[in-house]
């Protein structure tokens, strides 16, 4: 991946385990809402397919998500990232190191597969991470 020079737009990495709910929800709201500021990727550990739940919960509120895949976090360890966002427990604890992350922010959020693999689970989760979002990244992001 190349690096960004000059980017005023600060670089987010959203991880969990299997980059097919959660992760990439977080990468489509961030993007969706704050687009003009930050650069959103998101990834796995052991990436899996992108949920349909999700693709279709993102879309009720206009977010389309349905050409994201799934990623491994091996692909942005030599990347330079602002923000490093574990959403899961799992992924907190086996997430390989990526030298080149300034900050990194555990936030675990309930997985919708292991809870409610319903529409409604995925609703929540994604309420959920759009409150997340607009609170962690929706302010003044100087330091």
């Amino acid at each position: 991946m190349e690096e960004k020079e000059g980017s005023a737009k600060r670089t987010v990495l959203f991880v969990c385990t299997g980059n097919s709910a959660r992760s990439q929800m977080a990468e489509g709201l961030l993007r969706s809402m704050h687009g003009d500021r930050y650069e959103v990727h998101s990834a796995g550990v052991l990436p899996a397919r992108v949920s349909r739940h999700a693709i279709r919960v993102m879309g009720e509120i206009g977010v389309d998500i349905s050409g994201h895949r799934s990623k491994h976090v091996d692909e942005f360890v030599d990347m330079e990232i602002d923000y490093l966002v574990t959403l899961c427990g799992h992924a907190a604890s086996v997430c390989p190191d990526i030298p080149r992350a300034r900050f990194r922010i555990d936030r675990p959020t309930e997985d919708p597969f292991l809870t409610d693999d319903t529409d409604e689970g995925f609703r929540r989760v994604r309420d959920d991470l759009r409150e997340f979002i607009g609170s962690a990244f929706g302010g003044d992001d100087d330091e």
